[in-house]
């Protein structure tokens, strides 16, 4: 059993949300899914058998390509494409192999609609394309660039993007936790500052990715991505926003968890911190799969 977390550009027309994922459940079963209108995007985890569940992922790639047009495409989140991340999840690390063949499969699907593939994480050809940033900066204009002046080629795929979809990041990995923290307090400059220190690409926590994002009157956001939420629980990345934000008088004062997470990335998160909509029940991967009933 392999877990599918795709991630596709539309969060705010929920009915045309809801057409697509209706594709990538057909034949694979939904554990949650995730819309939110300010970053404009849905994230759906699907669980299934490899092969059920790539050709599941292939579907709603499909129906992505068809329904979202990323020339019209505007939201906080950065984004490539229509289906801007697909990544396969094994869960333990006896699932490994079924998820890397999985993703490539995949991939090859997706290529094959005429959408540029980029390999990231594990799958990565090389260690500067291990980060899905690397793909992203700029936007999808700065990726066309750089794919008409031969900077960058697709692992699989055509050498420029879809006119629509434009192009797709795929990878296998391990579960992580997608983890956003609202912050009072602070300006867009002081939560930017607090993800570049945050991040360990700043010198902050081991596998953790960090970006401010401004939601309007929602108010200012770190979001992160905890690559291995068992080593880093969640608790420990609130601590550290905690601790970096004290001199600039900004503190967290709820938290978002986008999809599943281990049951580990729980231990010892703060009580007085709120999750709203968070359901052990329904979002830990553990209880989730048992709720479900999949093998």
């Amino acid at each position: 059993m392999l877990l599918g977390v795709p991630n596709f550009s539309e969060g705010r027309d929920l009915a045309r949300a809801e057409r697509i994922t209706t594709q990538f459940t057909t034949g694979a079963t939904l554990l949650d899914s995730h819309s939110d209108p300010v970053h404009n995007r849905t994230v759906l985890t699907l669980a299934q058998s490899p092969r059920a569940l790539g050709e599941a992922l292939a579907r709603g790639a499909g129906a992505c390509a068809i329904t979202i047009d990323m020339r019209r495409h505007q939201g906080s989140h950065p984004a490539v494409g229509a289906l801007d991340v697909c990544p396969v999840v094994y869960p333990s690390a006896a699932e490994h192999d079924a998820a890397r063949s999985t993703a490539l499969a995949v991939a090859d699907a997706i290529a094959g609609e005429s959408i540029p593939v980029f390999l990231y994480g594990e799958l990565a050809t090389s260690e500067d394309r291990s980060e899905r940033a690397y793909f992203r900066r700029g936007g999808l204009s700065m990726l066309s660039e750089r794919m008409a002046a031969g900077e960058l080629r697709p692992d699989r795929g055509p050498d420029a993007p879809h006119p629509g979809a434009g192009a797709t990041l795929v990878t296998a990995r391990p579960p992580l936790a997608a983890f956003n923290v609202l912050l009072e307090g602070a300006d867009f400059q002081a939560a930017a500052e607090i993800a570049a220190q945050l991040r360990e690409s700043g010198g902050g926590l081991p596998g953790v990715r960090a970006i401010a994002i401004d939601l309007g009157e929602r108010g200012i956001q770190v979001s992160t991505n905890v690559h291995d939420p068992v080593a880093v629980p969640l608790a420990t990345v609130v601590e550290r926003i905690e601790q970096l934000g004290a001199s600039a008088g900004a503190r967290p004062v709820s938290a978002e968890i986008v999809g599943l997470v281990p049951e580990a990335a729980l231990a010892g998160f703060p009580e007085y911190l709120p999750i709203p909509g968070f359901d052990r029940e329904r979002h830990v991967i553990e209880r989730a799969l048992e709720r479900a009933g999949v093998d």
